[in-house]
């Protein structure tokens, strides 16, 4: 009762005006703390399920488990790794939806295989393995299987996580034929953003902007970071991916608002003039990525996450609710500070498993400042 009553008292201090412009919250960027906030936003979560996601968004908590099995490797707890156990046998390690090639049902590959790396039980990768082979044996381009941007997110890594448990380099090529195909398709060179699907070639919102989905593009983000993240260094496809990523990165960077956070439309913040947590989350954690990997420059992008994450933990509320996730959808939409959804639980915990990696360099950059 202590911690949570701790936690309470300085989550109302991060969102009071008691710090002002000065970086006095610098204890939020601890290793302790943000254990702690990403235990509490997972608790909460698992108490507070969202039923639809039982009946046919099965994405929505495949994604909350991604995030789930990020927070494992980062930390080590076995209750982030025996719950995605748990969840994964009630699915019977394979994917949901009866259409095998629908990249949403899919997404569940993402944490099968993390706990496959962990336990090397073959029944947490043959269901996923079968169905991927069967798209294989008939095989689409990327622009017909990944029509919308947010199956960037959903399969590819499933894809490179196969790849990598199996040895086998049919997945990353074929892989690699379908992503770029999807991005040709897709991806605004001019705008260095998607567009969440061929309904918004030529969209504009009310004020003649383009519109540009935040948390379509985040999802497009955090797939890709992903997949970098996964591939050996000495891959000869990643160096095409890290271009790709660091065009995106530069992007949304700019793009980010004064309170920290990102809006629902990227190119027009005023169509939905309110904070959106489930695409900063990613955000975020694409940025935490970057330095951690030093394939971002610290000087530039340290102080964008470090004011990201901030706001983020200001947008959870003392029983661990992640707040101002834009509901279920496939556009710029409206956003309530009580709305939540278990893919913004799971993006936060990815954020967080980042931000654990990233505290030492905050910590190395403030003792010399």
């Amino acid at each position: 009762m202590k911690i949570k009553i701790s936690l309470l008292l300085f989550l109302l201090l991060v969102n009071s005006s008691i710090f002002g412009s000065t970086d006095t919250s610098s204890t939020i960027y601890s290793q302790k703390f943000v254990s702690r906030i990403m235990q509490d936003v997972f608790t909460w979560q698992l108490n507070n399920p969202v039923r639809i996601n039982e009946l046919n968004q099965y994405w929505a908590r495949s994604v909350f488990y991604s995030g789930v099995m990020y927070a494992y490797n980062s930390t080590g707890q076995k209750n982030y790794l025996n719950q995605t156990i748990s969840w994964a046998d009630k699915l019977n390690w394979t994917k949901p939806g009866k259409n095998y090639r629908f990249a949403d049902d899919l997404a569940c590959g993402q944490a099968f295989l993390d706990v496959y790396k962990v336990k090397k039980e073959a029944k947490m990768l043959n269901g996923i393995q079968h169905s991927i082979d069967t798209i294989i044996s008939v095989p689409k381009p990327g622009r017909e299987d990944w029509w919308w941007c947010d199956a960037l997110f959903m399969e590819p890594s499933v894809w490179v996580r196969l790849a990598n448990v199996t040895n086998d380099n049919k997945y990353y090529t074929l892989m690699d034929e379908k992503y770029w195909d999807a991005t040709d398709y897709l991806f605004s060179k001019s705008d260095s953003l998607y567009f969440r699907d061929k309904k918004y070639f030529n969209a504009v919102s009310k004020n003649g902007k383009k519109v540009f989905w935040g948390r379509g593009n985040a999802w497009v983000m955090a797939g890709l970071t992903q997949m970098l993240n996964l591939m050996p260094l000495d891959n000869q496809l990643r160096p095409k991916y890290l271009e790709h990523y660091k065009k995106m990165i530069y992007k949304i960077a700019s793009l980010q608002q004064e309170d920290g956070l990102w809006r629902a439309s990227l190119l027009d913040p005023d169509e939905v003039p309110i904070k959106e947590t489930s695409g900063s989350v990613f955000y975020t954690f694409a940025m935490a990525w970057g330095v951690n990997n030093n394939v971002l420059p610290a000087d530039i992008f340290l102080p964008k996450i470090k004011k990201a994450w901030k706001a983020l933990v200001g947008c959870v509320n003392y029983q661990g609710m992640l707040g101002y996730v834009q509901p279920i959808g496939a556009s710029p939409d409206k956003v309530r500070a009580e709305d939540f959804q278990e893919y913004g639980s799971g993006g936060f915990l990815m954020a967080g498993a980042e931000m654990i990696k990233l505290s030492k360099k905050i910590d190395d950059v403030t003792s010399v400042n």
